[in-house]
């Protein structure tokens, strides 16, 4: 059986793609894990998405513990006789997939890529040395255990026909000595990178923070709205809110056009873009990396041609 949990429904989604495809190799079933309250609805979606089987496990425990939620995940593994485990590579997802492990004694790899059986073996890929290279890594023992962040996979298009089990158990479990004292919602501008289809990020090559505007005209041409910048921009120059950073301590992003004005193109950059459907580079050095990444590329000073291109476009569009 293929197990899949996040605390987030739209990653479970995208995981439930990859359990299904996964569970058909062994001949086996998928099962979405939802903890907490009973919600028939959101089992049912699962269901709608990919899973075979949905497991309810009923607990009194109101708020995420990772030595709770772990000790819960455990009893169902050990119940139904899981041999690969999917969760959401968020930060709940991470620290829990890691106790799990522990718990199990199993191995458990984070931030894959790619899963697929090789040889009967469960194999997963993952970014390491930041971009620069792909690890191949196999499970030796069962269950295996992977985190996956959102984007990797494309959920499966959503069949309310589809039928499966619901199965509801109450789970108890050992009271953590920890405590959450406060949860507090971090304050965002309301920007969502991960999930915009148009991007037009910005790098060093702009002058000021003032002529961002820019990037702004240009996105708004596109219709895309959505504005995004390398690490310096938000880290360092403070231009921007960390709600714009992309790259590999940012957001990792996957719209179907992403342009990149006056971005050099590390490879911290490049790692969080490089499952964009078509990347449009613009810089006034030819031998920038960011040219190496991309589809199209613009020699020539952003502030040249970002204006002519604004211009080009609102033409072309009417």
């Amino acid at each position: 059986m293929v197990l899949v949990y996040s605390d987030n429904k739209k990653l479970t989604f995208e995981l439930l793609s990859k359990g299904s495809e996964l569970s058909k190799d062994l001949g086996k079933k998928s099962t979405a894990v939802i903890i907490g309250k009973s919600d028939d609805t959101l089992a049912n979606e699962y269901i709608a998405y990919g899973a075979d089987n949905v497991f309810v496990a009923e607990t009194v425990v109101d708020s995420f513990k990772a030595e709770e939620y772990a000790e819960i995940l455990e009893k169902i593994v050990k119940e139904t006789g899981t041999e690969i485990i999917l969760i959401g590579s968020n930060k709940n997802g991470k620290e829990l997939a890691s106790r799990l492990a522990g718990k199990l004694d199993v191995g458990c790899i984070i931030g894959c890529t790619n899963i697929y059986l090789k040889d009967k073996k469960l194999t997963a890929e993952r970014v390491v040395y930041s971009g620069n290279a792909i690890a191949v890594e196999q499970f030796n023992s069962k269950p295996g255990i992977l985190t996956v962040s959102s984007k990797v996979f494309d959920p499966l298009k959503k069949d309310d026909k589809r039928k499966g089990d619901i199965v509801k158990k109450k789970i108890e479990t050992e009271k953590s000595s920890s405590k959450v004292l406060k949860v507090q919602e971090a304050k965002t501008e309301g920007v969502n990178v991960e999930d915009a289809e148009i991007i037009v990020s910005c790098g060093r090559g702009f002058k000021s923070k003032e002529d961002i505007k820019l990037a702004d005209e240009l996105a708004d041409v596109l219709k895309g709205k959505t504005i995004g910048c390398s690490r310096p921009i938000a880290a360092d120059l403070k231009w921007m809110s960390e709600d714009h950073w992309i790259g590999l301590s940012g957001h990792k992003v996957k719209p179907k056009l992403y342009i990149a004005t006056g971005i050099s193109g590390q490879i911290q950059h490049i790692a969080g873009i490089r499952d964009s459907g078509v990347i449009v580079a613009i810089n006034k050095d030819a031998d920038a990396l960011i040219f190496k990444s991309a589809d199209y590329g613009i020699v020539g000073d952003l502030y040249e041609v970002l204006p002519k291109l604004t211009a080009a476009i609102k033409d072309k569009m009417g």
